[in-house]
């Protein structure tokens, strides 16, 4: 499986973790995650790190889903992955996604997280008291 960048957590030693880099670094700058990407091989347990629900999702041949780049955790190698920014001048200001999407294609097996947690810590952050208002 390929897994985002920080969703690894532990494995069996028979569990091999290689760095997986993405085809375009345009998208890697500016898709919001970073470039760099985990390939995770061989047989054994993996524990990978999930905020929110899990979402296990099985794509059919040339099925897409749209996802934001916060929201995958991992996916099978037999899909494709591709950054997609998003259209429409209204979509870019008011959608609340940012500027850029995941593409993924099928087939093969896709893990999702309803909560991603830089969203999540941003929103905290913004509700905390600022220093000097006391």
């Amino acid at each position: 499986m390929i897994v985002q960048k920080g969703s690894f957590l532990c494995a069996e030693p028979t569990v091999e973790l290689q760095i997986a880099f993405r085809k375009k670094l345009g998208a890697g700058l500016f898709g919001g995650e970073g470039f760099i990407l985990q390939d995770i091989s061989g047989t054994g347990n993996v524990f990978l790190e999930v905020d929110g629900d899990q979402i296990v999702k099985e794509l059919k041949p040339g099925e897409v889903i749209k996802v934001d780049t916060g929201n995958v955790v991992a996916f099978e190698k037999t899909v494709n992955y591709e950054i997609e920014r998003v259209k429409g001048v209204k979509n870019i200001l008011f959608g609340g996604e940012g500027l850029f999407l995941t593409k993924l294609t099928g087939p093969g097996k896709i893990i999702l997280q309803t909560q991603n947690f830089n969203d999540f810590a941003s929103r905290i952050i913004s509700l905390m008291p600022k220093s000097g208002n006391n």
